[in-house]
């Protein structure tokens, strides 16, 4: 029996013939002397009848054969719920290498110095074994597998292909494409707030925070005002990282939360901001001769002080909370007592019997963090937490 029918599929971008061969309309391009390669379209449920992955191994000569890593389940699941999404768009080609048994057959007219249209033929058949499938994929093996095992009848996607003479060649091609410099971090959180569109779990759940962190950089009335570091924002001294996690540890669990809980689509922003600025303000009036440092010289503006008196906030907005928006001056109130007991510029911390820090060898690690949060609340739960009260 025939397990691929004949006739047009995928609204025409390509023709399955009888039995043995998928025709695609693609464009032919030539780099270099000897460098050729094809463009066009398929759909992606069709990559597993033509194409498979040729996974990193040791043959039996302890030699290495192959060159992919396994599948990533996790980045897999987190594609195909975009894919399955309402208005997906997947423009990266998927880059394939075929065997020489596919061919490019011509089209009559249309020819430039370095481009020709024309049909790709690929063999196709009808066995699962890897070995009789004439094409391999070099790059996009999570994406041709979230196509796969997404719910949805077809996908179209762009393919780029060369026809490889050996495995040597395909490797080659594996590490150029996959040895590119990934984007800075702080570019993609920077543009987080101008998109709308779904993302992956981990940019999505950054989305907020990040427009957060843009009105703390921008904000006129904010002290943090160009204090963050981002690509915009090169001469700030705080990283944008540590401002961010700052951030979302209070909107998972701490004062801000209050302000998102009403209403999950449509958070109270001002309010967060206010109580941001008024913690932050009080922080550089406390401790001013820690602020605005570079964190070289100031553990205030380092990674490890930002969060940990981001959970220091939290914890006088719980001890004011039936007092309405926190503001200002209680911060300051409650932040007072702990000038003598913080280190942020000189001196050492003193974290427990037999533990000391020099001020400025407290890491931006988690345990670290920890360590000085754990030390901050301690301190502000002695000095603070118990004393009444005052009106404002």
């Amino acid at each position: 029996m025939n397990a691929f029918p004949s006739g047009k599929i995928s609204h025409g971008l390509a023709e399955m013939t009888n039995q043995t061969e998928l025709k695609l309309p693609a464009l032919e391009i030539v780099q270099g002397r000897n460098r050729t390669f094809y463009s066009f379209a398929v759909d992606g449920k069709l990559l597993s009848k033509f194409a498979t992955v040729s996974r990193i191994r040791r043959d039996g000569d302890d030699l290495v054969a192959g060159y992919q890593r396994p599948e990533v389940f996790s980045h897999i699941s987190e594609i195909r719920n975009y894919i399955e999404s309402r208005d997906p768009l997947l423009p990266n080609a998927i880059v394939l290498a075929f065997d020489q048994t596919v061919r490019f057959v011509p089209a009559e007219a249309g020819d430039s110095s370095y481009s020709r249209w024309g049909t790709l033929i690929i063999p196709l058949t009808h066995s699962d074994e890897a070995t009789n499938k004439p094409g391999l994929i070099v790059d996009g093996q999570q994406r041709a597998a979230a196509i796969r095992e997404a719910r949805i009848d077809s996908f179209p996607i762009c393919a780029t292909a060369f026809i490889a003479s050996d495995d040597r060649e395909q490797r080659e091609q594996f590490i150029l494409v996959n040895s590119t410099k990934p984007l800075p971090k702080g570019l993609i959180y920077e543009l987080l707030p101008t998109t709308e569109m779904k993302l992956p779990t981990l940019l999505q759940r950054r989305r907020f925070p990040a427009q957060l962190l843009a009105r703390l950089n921008s904000d006129g009335e904010s002290p943090l005002k160009g204090k963050i570091r981002t690509p915009t924002t090169p001469s700030g001294v705080v990283q944008d990282n540590s401002i961010l996690k700052m951030l979302e540890n209070s909107l998972s669990d701490g004062v801000l939360y209050r302000y998102r809980e009403a209403d999950a689509n449509d958070p109270d922003v001002e309010s967060m901001l206010k109580v941001l600025k008024s913690f932050w303000k009080a922080a550089s009036t406390v401790f001013p001769k820690a602020w605005g440092l570079p964190p070289a010289k100031s553990r205030l503006m380092h990674g490890a002080g930002i969060v940990a008196m981001g959970y220091l906030m939290d914890a006088i907005g719980e001890r004011v909370r039936d007092e309405g928006l926190p503001h200002e001056e209680q911060f300051r109130q409650d932040l007072l007592p702990l000038v003598d007991v913080c280190r942020w510029t000189d001196g050492y911390w003193d974290f427990g019997p037999g533990v000391q820090r020099k001020w400025n060898e407290v890491q931006n690690t988690p345990r670290d963090i920890q360590m000085l949060a754990n030390y901050l609340m301690v301190q502000y739960k002695a000095l603070v937490w118990s004393r009444p009260r005052e009106n404002f």
